[in-house]
Formats: structure tokens, C-alpha cells, sequence
């Protein structure tokens, strides 16, 4: 009887992990996929059932559209900044410095510790069009400042900007901790046989880095889509004229500003789709290298 017991007891452990999940994560998911289907504004008390219409409005409507077309530029951004210039550092740190390789996970790891909205404010100020230093500095040169916030582009750039400033440094950590785990027995052999740094780096390092590189390159997408919320809600709410609005931001606009809520959740469900592929990805090439590992 007590082995019985046992057989069970951790599935009862697991319990309110799953009762939570199920609360909190799957019934929302599942409620949402429903309300995709329907053209609702979250006050009517009735819903009306318009079929495959909204996602079919999540792509062929103009301003979602341009929406996609930013998120799109949005994580082109977001990879430069905090994936490969990064890991450019992280080489350069590991293998052409590699000395107080501690200070400068410190020095780059502080500004994650400030909140964005703090990100965003300072930013706000110091690209002040107006009366910011970056202005004052170029009026001195005689150049005028562009109003940014007025210019779709110019505002994605500021916006990836701030979330560089909060993703950069964790980033820098993973990758230089994976560069880390290389065996250095590999890297010694390469030195005596006089190969170069460079190919060494290219045709060994970034091979055997590769299962953290592509789970840090699926983090900056996934993290830094969200992360960009905050900024656009504090800057600029999506404008001008959904300039840099993307597709988190345009959930939450269509769901609690404009009320059309079939629109938010088919835009939802295509941005979980997409993250759901990401996540497949991640399994694909980093869990299943980790096993051969094992």
C-alpha cells in the first residue's frame, strides 16, 4: 500500500504547479483562441461569430500590415544589438583581452538592474530634439536635431536602443560563459599547431557555441519583442501612425484602447504560433545537443 502511495505523491507535489498553470496559462490561451473567432469589444453582451475573418484581417489589413513590417525590423534591430554585437564582444573579452574577465561582466551587467522606464526617460531626455545634450552638442555644430519620435524608423531605433541597454548585459554573460565552456585542451592544440585566431574562432569556437548561441539568439527575439513594450507605451503608444507600434503592442492596443478584441487575440495567436516555432527551434538545436553531451 505505501509503495502505491509513493507512486502518486509526486504527481501530488506537482499538483498546484499544474493547477496554476492550467489557471493562469492554458485556460487564457484556450479562451483566446475562442475569442479570435468573434467580433466582440469586451462590453456587448453578445459576441458575433465571424469565422476565419480576423485572422485573415491580421494580414491583409494595412495598419496590421505595417505592424508586422515593423516587428520584422524590430528584431533585425534587436539581433544586431544584442546578439551579435555582444558576442563580438564576448570573443574579443574572451579570447584578445581575457583578463578581469569578472569587471567587465559587472560593467556591462549594471544597466539591466534599472528599470525601463527609467531606460526610457533618460533616453527621452538626453534625445530631447530641444533642450537635450545630444541636441545642444550638434547645435553647436550647426546641426539640428531630427524629432525622433515623429519618425517611424528613427523611433525603432531609439526603442531598440533602450532595450539594448537592459538586455546587452545578460547577454554578454550567456555567451561569454559559453565561450567559457569550451575545453581549452581544443583551443591549446589549434595554438601549437599555429592556426590563427580568427579561423580558430570561426571554424571551432562559433561551431562548438553553437547550442547558446542560437537559445541567446532565440532570447533576444522572444525577451526583446516584450521587453520593447514598455518603451513604445512610455514613448511614443505605437505612433506616429503605428510607426513603431509591433505586434505585442498592437495586441494590447486593438484589446484595451480600440476594443476589438477578435483582432487582438487572432494577433495574439499568430504571435504565439511564431514563438511556439522558436521554441521548437530551441528544442530542436540546443536540448538535443546537450543530449549527445550527456
Amino acid at each position: 500500500m505505501r509503495n502505491k502511495n509513493n507512486k502518486f505523491l509526486p504527481f501530488l507535489y506537482l499538483l498546484p504547479t499544474a493547477i496554476l498553470l492550467i489557471v493562469f496559462l492554458v485556460v487564457p490561451i484556450l479562451y483566446t483562441f475562442y475569442l479570435s473567432f468573434f467580433d466582440w469589444n469586451l462590453i456587448a453582451p453578445t459576441k458575433e461569430f465571424v469565422g476565419m475573418r480576423n485572422y485573415l484581417e491580421v494580414f491583409t489589413d494595412p495598419v496590421n500590415q505595417k505592424v508586422i513590417l515593423n516587428t520584422l525590423i524590430y528584431i533585425v534591430f534587436l539581433v544586431v544589438l544584442n546578439f551579435v554585437f555582444p558576442y563580438f564582444i564576448s570573443l574579443i573579452v574572451k579570447f584578445f583581452i581575457s583578463k578581469m574577465q569578472g569587471v567587465y561582466k559587472v560593467l556591462f551587467f549594471i544597466p539591466s538592474l534599472f528599470s525601463l522606464v527609467v531606460g526610457a526617460m533618460v533616453f527621452t531626455w538626453i534625445l530631447n530634439p530641444v533642450s537635450g545634450p545630444v541636441a545642444y552638442i550638434l547645435k553647436n555644430f550647426g546641426i539640428a536635431m531630427p524629432n525622433w519620435s515623429n519618425s517611424g524608423i528613427l523611433a525603432i531605433t531609439v526603442i531598440c536602443f533602450i532595450t539594448n541597454w537592459k538586455v546587452f548585459g545578460y547577454n554578454f554573460i550567456l555567451l561569454l560563459t559559453g565561450l567559457g565552456s569550451i575545453p581549452k585542451n581544443i583551443i591549446d592544440a589549434a595554438k601549437v599547431d599555429g592556426i590563427p585566431k580568427w579561423r580558430l574562432i570561426w571554424n571551432v569556437i562559433l561551431p562548438m557555441n553553437r547550442g547558446i548561441g542560437i537559445y541567446v539568439l532565440i532570447l533576444t527575439i522572444v525577451q526583446g519583442l516584450q521587453y520593447v513594450f514598455t518603451p513604445i507605451n512610455v514613448i511614443t503608444t505605437g505612433g506616429p501612425y503605428y510607426g513603431s507600434s509591433n505586434m505585442i503592442y498592437q495586441t494590447y492596443l486593438n484589446a484595451f484602447v480600440l476594443y476589438k478584441t477578435g483582432t487582438s487575440s487572432a494577433l495574439a495567436i499568430v504571435t504565439f504560433v511564431i514563438f511556439l516555432i522558436l521554441l521548437f527551434i530551441e528544442i530542436r538545436f540546443v536540448e538535443r545537443k546537450a543530449k549527445n553531451y550527456a
